[in-house]
């Protein structure tokens, strides 16, 4: 089960990542945009979601994702890490989220970043 030192060892291996504290919780940036957060006593990470796919997710494992009531309008999804499959299930949730919040010079600089590994 990924932990918090997790979350940050892969958030900051992406590309021009950066960690800020904002509201008294450690926030992880690429070229300046948030991608992810870790609130709730980093028990959770909060990530870039696009809503329709948040619901989906939300639906299909309640257990792991959840929306935040005073993030509901907008398109982030928790994930408690404690529902984490592996390490490599939060780099693939990670990378998902730097990749919605980074500048296309990155995306096209690192084109395969976040994308899934091929099912054996």
């Amino acid at each position: 089960m990924p932990d918090a030192e997790d979350v940050r060892r892969v958030a900051l291996s992406l590309p021009e990542t950066t960690e800020k504290i904002a509201w008294s919780m450690p926030t992880f940036r690429v070229a300046g945009k948030m991608f992810a957060t870790l609130p709730e006593n980093e028990t959770s990470l909060a990530v870039r979601c696009p809503k329709v796919e948040r619901d989906e997710l939300v639906l299909a494992e309640p257990e792991k994702f959840w929306i935040a009531g005073h993030e509901a309008q907008f398109a982030w999804v928790r994930v408690r890490l404690a529902a984490l499959e592996d390490e490599a299930e939060l780099h693939d949730i990670l990378a998902d989220s730097w990749r919605q919040a980074a500048p296309t010079r990155l995306l096209e600089a690192h084109p395969r970043l976040g994308v899934p590994a091929p099912a054996d």
